[in-house]
């Protein structure tokens, strides 16, 4: 645990920008903000579940199912409820008007709007699986999230799940040459093994650049 130098309540920290974290002294890294000031500091992603969130990002962003810029890894904070109050989810998908709400920091608050989808990616291990299945699954329930991916690479399986009247209800869990049924992207067209094994085998043109929709500052959709 970190303690920033000066206690931070969490609607104080909610409000801090990037030039508000170096004048307080906080770490560089990701934190979670736990409560009464206290930061909880990130370690890395592995190698394999880094590869495996970009890979995604690749495959939604090259399908041309969500705009390049729309999509997170990593990188984008979410408040919740309960203990941690934030979470790093391994992928985000934003909708146009958190390009405007963050443009200080990539962080969705309490009162912005809910991101269309979060998925997580499981690390292995009996502590990495139950705060993956049971304790973010109910921090994004609540928060209201709409839509919870959980890619589980040494089980082979995604499960997802949507929100329906306040619970979470499984679509489906899916496996090798299964079709991810997706509530917010009906038309997406990924098989469960594209995701997991993440581009394996697969050959590409060094030379060729992909083509990825992504959004101008003016909200519309072009081709970059």
């Amino acid at each position: 645990m970190t303690q920033a130098k000066t206690r931070l309540t969490f609607e104080e920290y909610a409000k801090l920008d990037a030039e508000d974290w170096v004048r307080l002294g906080l770490p560089e890294g990701r934190c979670e903000y736990v409560e009464n000031g206290e930061l909880n500091e990130l370690p890395s992603e592995s190698e394999p579940n880094d590869f495996l969130a970009r890979y995604l990002l690749f495959l939604l962003a090259s399908s041309g199912t969500v705009p390049l810029r729309l999509i997170a890894i990593h990188t984008c904070e979410i408040a919740v409820m309960g203990k941690p109050k934030t979470r790093f989810p391994d992928l985000v998908i934003l909708k146009e008007e958190h390009l405007r709400l963050m443009q200080k920091r990539l962080y969705i608050s309490l009162t912005m709007p809910l991101p269309r989808l979060v998925a997580e990616v499981v690390s292995p291990g009996d502590d990495n699986e139950k705060r993956d299945y049971e304790a973010k699954r109910e921090q994004y329930r609540v928060r209201g999230v709409p839509e919870y991916w959980l890619i589980n690479p040494k089980e082979q399986t995604i499960q997802i799940l949507k929100l329906e009247a306040g619970q979470y209800v499984e679509v489906g869990t899916f496996q090798g040459d299964d079709r991810l049924d997706s509530p917010t992207f009906p038309t997406l067209n990924l098989t469960a093994h594209q995701v997991l094994t993440a581009g394996e085998g697969e050959t590409y043109k060094t030379n060729v650049l992909p083509t990825f929709p992504d959004i101008t500052s003016s909200g519309t959709v072009e081709e970059i």
